[in-house]
């Protein structure tokens, strides 16, 4: 019999629609499918996510294949890189939305490279058709390699990009409300489509965007897409307690979880908003196996996948140094001593300290590790027992509200979690046998969201 719990736990699944999202080995493993080009292959993922009854599933995205190392494409193309194939989220949420009836879906969308009335009206176009399952994974984007494919020489500096991406969801929210909830009205007998004293012009005048709306769209089901948020520098902190339904962390260890749960939830109450309207998710990376000695098989299976150089292709696109001028056997002290102490970022510096092993580091050893998980996502080995309990300690502990699945390879990670360990969390009453609404703010427990002023 389950136990009877007070508070229940949240699980999102998270995948690029291509080769790579944390492990750089995925494309590599033999159970791998690597049948990302296929509509098939992404509706058996979200099929199999909503039998585990999840909370949802989002899609990364990057505007740019990495060429960060080398300002080639030798090592993210020809090691298959992360994003070295990336499907546009929207589209692969759509296809998942038709195979699926409660899943929650989301697509990561930039807030840098599009303008606004498009966001809004693919979003709301998208959660109508879902019935309101729809979430925005609000992101600026990365580097310069993306801002050329758009024409741009130099991408926006980073507190810039936020301030102009706090106008931006401003400006979609408002695009979203310009239709009440009652306006539109299908009176045939009458001849009345829609009321137009209830469809409103946004004329947004601002800083960054002139826009006058109103979107040609009512809303959904559940109002209007939830807003994901996963930036967790101080000013992406902000930004989430302003506008964030839920956030996307990562974190290594239980007592930095924590620390950041407790962060994100005072930038919410700091925004003057109730801190249990966002949800805080946390990034794992489970490996399955019949006995724990099993399990850290498989996991040294997975890890031995990684090539150095593809983790430090990823590396050097998200610190923003080409980690190619360096030799592999390079320790990261002479790396430091060659930049400059104030040039090394900080979450360069972070993960050098995450990784262990302090200044006789070499740089083969940095890429090899950022690559087996992208530096930072904890990689939990065990039985399904074991992970299970794992998980109620962290959400009981205060680490999460719910927990970011990180799957080492496609689809066979998600088909044994949902199999054998989201049972033993439902035997434990930390998750729901059944979906209790059909929107994902309904299963994320959010209120409909309050009008902004149009």
């Amino acid at each position: 019999m389950a136990t009877v719990r007070d508070r229940h736990l949240h699980l999102a699944g998270f995948f690029s629609a291509g080769n790579v999202t944390h492990a750089h080995g995925a494309w590599r493993h033999l159970a791998a499918t690597n049948e990302f080009l296929s509509g098939a292959y992404y509706k058996k993922i979200a099929q199999t996510l909503e039998r585990g009854k999840f909370d949802l599933l989002f899609l990364p995205d990057a505007l740019a294949i990495e060429d960060s190392y080398g300002h080639d494409l030798q090592t993210g193309i020809g090691l298959g890189g992360q994003g070295a194939v990336a499907l546009e989220p929207a589209t692969v949420v759509a296809t998942m939305a038709g195979a699926t009836n409660r899943l929650g879906l989301g697509a990561t969308i930039s807030t840098t490279y599009y303008p606004p009335f498009h966001v809004a009206r693919m979003l709301a176009t998208l959660d109508n058709l879902s019935d309101g399952r729809v979430s925005w994974n609000i992101v600026t984007s990365l580097n310069d390699s993306e801002a050329k494919n758009f024409g741009i020489d130099t991408h926006l500096e980073h507190d810039t990009r936020y301030d102009r991406a706090d106008e931006f969801v401003e400006v979609v929210r408002k695009l979203w409300n310009s239709w009440d909830d009652d306006a539109l009205l299908l009176d045939k007998v009458g001849g009345r489509f829609a009321d137009p004293k209830k469809v409103h012009y946004v004329d947004h005048r601002g800083k960054w965007f002139d826009v006058r709306g109103p979107l040609q769209i009512p809303p959904s089901r559940q109002g209007e897409p939830v807003l994901l948020q996963a930036g967790l520098s101080p000013r992406g902190r902000q930004f989430a307690g302003r506008w964030a339904d839920a956030v996307f962390s990562i974190s290594p260890t239980l007592q930095t979880m924590q620390h950041t749960y407790q962060d994100i939830k005072a930038q919410v109450t700091a925004a003057g908003r109730n801190p249990d309207a966002t949800k805080v998710f946390t990034a794992v990376m489970p490996v399955l196996g019949e006995t724990e000695a099993i399990a850290r098989e498989r996991l040294e299976y997975i890890n031995s996948l990684v090539h150095p150089e593809v983790g430090l292709s990823t590396l050097s696109s998200h610190s923003g140094i080409d980690l190619s001028a360096f030799p592999l056997d390079t320790k990261y002290s002479d790396i430091v001593a060659s930049l400059g102490d104030a040039h090394i970022p900080t979450m360069l510096r972070m993960f050098s300290t995450v990784a262990g092993g302090g200044e006789d580091l070499t740089l083969a050893d940095l890429g090899r590790r950022y690559g087996t998980n992208v530096g930072f996502v904890p990689q939990w080995a065990g039985t399904p027992t074991q992970i299970a309990d794992a998980l109620v300690e962290h959400f009981d502990a205060g680490a999460a509200d719910g927990f970011i699945i990180s799957a080492a390879y496609l689809p066979g990670v998600y088909e044994d979690f949902v199999d054998q360990v989201v049972p033993l969390l439902q035997e434990r009453g930390v998750f729901r046998d059944e979906y209790e609404g059909a929107t994902l703010r309904d299963h994320l427990g959010l209120e409909l969201p309050s009008a902004v002023n149009a």
